[in-house]
């Protein structure tokens, strides 16, 4: 099977077998709702930052596509890792604004990077 794949499988199911851990521990009253919440949401977060790190380690072919795994990766990482400190830090209705801004932007740093080398090499 794919490297990417199990990574990515893993990934998933440890989301999910924490989810079920929390669960029950909040089911037995060690753990309230809202620290369930910030335990998964937070395990999101670094998850995405993993992805993020994974990106400018796979293969492409030209420069301005590594350039753009790049910027990619990094902007990715940076949310990923915002997004979890939110959860953990923040308030919760502050902690969806941050972390869901911060995964926003990223994705616009990403998306506008990649628009802007498109038009470079355009015009060149």
């Amino acid at each position: 099977m794919n490297k990417d794949l199990i990574n990515s499988l893993a990934w998933g199911g440890g989301i999910v077998a924490l989810a079920l851990a929390s669960t029950l521990a909040r089911n037995l009253g060690y753990i309230d709702q809202e620290t369930t919440l910030r335990i998964v949401l937070g395990a999101t977060g670094l998850m995405v930052a993993s992805f993020g790190n994974r990106i400018p380690k796979t293969f492409v072919a030209g420069a301005n596509a590594k350039k753009a795994q790049r910027v990619t990766g990094w902007s990715m990482v940076l949310s990923g890792l915002v997004y979890a400190g939110a959860f953990v830090f923040a308030p919760i209705g502050q902690a969806v604004l941050v972390g869901g801004g911060a995964i926003i932007l990223g994705l616009a740093v990403a998306i506008g990077y990649c628009l802007s080398l498109r038009t470079r090499v355009r015009t060149a």
